[in-house]
């Protein structure tokens, strides 16, 4: 059980960095790719470099979460220098406004918000007891989802006009990574346990020793794929003309696409946040990832079942309320699972393969979006996403009463 002042002062600072992990969360999900098709008019290639930004962090976390352990640094120093780094990453592409750099640096920032995420799961381990992690993270998450919507609106009426003033808020974005720092560097954490292994991949072995880690990373990549292929496709379906998207018969202004894509998917994530963050310390996790998939699904047919604003909204409602179980299900999942001293290893492996698909997926999608309409790859996703929970359905026996260790036991033993 975590001592109760280290649960007590990680969630303190957690609840802070709250504030500033909403703001990031919109570069990454709206703004960068906004500025890259309304500024720089960018081709397939460089909007797609752009949503697979985070998803390159993600590829890279095994290999940090090596690094972190074979230096012996704290958890949380570690996720210190990383955001100090995109701050200074957001401050050189608001000081040089070239396609370049802001292609490059856009990849490098959100690379260092993600490949964190494990070392930040090791922390929830370490410092959150087992029948109230999801309570405590939700709790700090709904933090974060108001400050995304709050902000996307702020960011989209910004920028209504006035695109060019986008440097202002690269310098905004880059004071939140400051700010995440600061709130890092005072969480108490530990240094990762020796595995005695050197290999910057060596956390990939368990997928070769667990099988219920396996089968579950299968179902993962089939959703995950599916539902990082749509994402980005949101922006460009309401920002590109071609689309043929319009609000009361014009094309759809820079706050009204943060109004669709930010604001109503982040206020409906808000109010389901508390909800889900509840069900998961309480219900089997495999009939709750089943429920999340359908309805990642339905928000996916009903956002791009035609431009009807009605439409929109109820796929940006469904989308938010899926997205706010995800939010708890992803982040968390391994804890269930996974040995203690083991968490930041699973999570690894999970963020590397979710990386993995994440960099490929908007590159598979601005490919097929110049030849498919939107609503064909929204049907193909949706698909995907239905044969992904398929697969679940014979593991629902083995999330009946998970805890940490106790599946990936009575898996191998079998």
């Amino acid at each position: 059980m975590p001592d109760a002042s280290r649960t007590a002062l990680t969630y303190r600072y957690e609840r802070w960095r709250a504030l500033s992990s909403g703001i990031i969360e919109t570069a990454g999900a709206t703004f960068l790719l906004l500025i890259a098709v309304r500024w720089f008019e960018a081709g397939a290639l460089s909007k797609a470099l752009i949503a697979a930004g985070g998803s390159a962090g993600l590829v890279l976390a095994p290999w940090i979460v090596t690094q972190v352990e074979a230096r012996r640094w704290p958890v949380s120093f570690a996720a210190a220098r990383l955001a100090a780094l995109g701050a200074i990453t957001f401050l050189v592409m608001a000081s040089a406004p070239f396609q370049a750099v802001f292609v490059i640096g856009s990849m490098l920032a959100m690379a260092t918000s993600s490949v964190a995420i494990p070392l930040l799961t090791q922390i929830y381990q370490e410092n959150y007891p087992d029948r109230e992690r999801g309570k405590l993270f939700s709790r700090t998450f709904m933090i974060r989802i108001a400050m995304a919507a709050a902000f996307s609106e702020f960011a989209g009426r910004l920028l209504t006009g006035h695109i060019g003033w986008f440097r202002w808020l690269l310098l905004v974005f880059a004071a939140a990574f400051a700010f995440a720092s600061f709130c890092f560097a005072r969480i108490p954490s530990r240094p990762l346990a020796t595995s005695g292994g050197t290999h910057p991949f060596r956390a990939l072995r368990f997928v070769r020793d667990d099988a219920l880690f396996r089968r579950t990373l299968v179902m993962w990549m089939l959703m995950g794929f599916a539902n990082l292929m749509i994402i980005p496709l949101r922006v460009e379906y309401l920002a590109n003309a071609r689309h043929g998207v319009t609000w009361a018969g014009q094309i759809l202004t820079t706050a009204q696409i943060a109004l669709l894509v930010g604001v109503i998917p982040n206020l409906a994530r808000l109010a389901m946040s508390p909800v889900w963050g509840r069900l998961f310390d309480r219900m089997n996790f495999f009939v709750l990832r089943i429920v999340l998939n359908l309805g990642f699904a339905l928000g996916m047919l009903s956002f791009f079942g035609g431009n009807h604003l009605a439409w929109l909204i109820t796929g940006a409602i469904i989308y938010g309320i899926a997205n706010a179980g995800g939010d708890v299900a992803w982040s968390l999942w391994v804890t269930k699972f996974a040995p203690p001293e083991r968490v930041a290893d699973y999570m690894s492996v999970h963020t590397f393969f979710t990386g993995l698909r994440g960099v490929i997926a908007p590159v598979v999608a601005f490919q097929l979006v110049a030849h498919w309409p939107v609503s064909a790859i929204s049907w193909l996703g949706a698909g995907m996403i239905v044969a992904a929970t398929l697969l679940l359905v014979p593991e629902i026996k083995f999330g009946r009463n998970a805890r940490p260790g106790a599946a990936l036991t009575e898996e191998v033993s079998e």
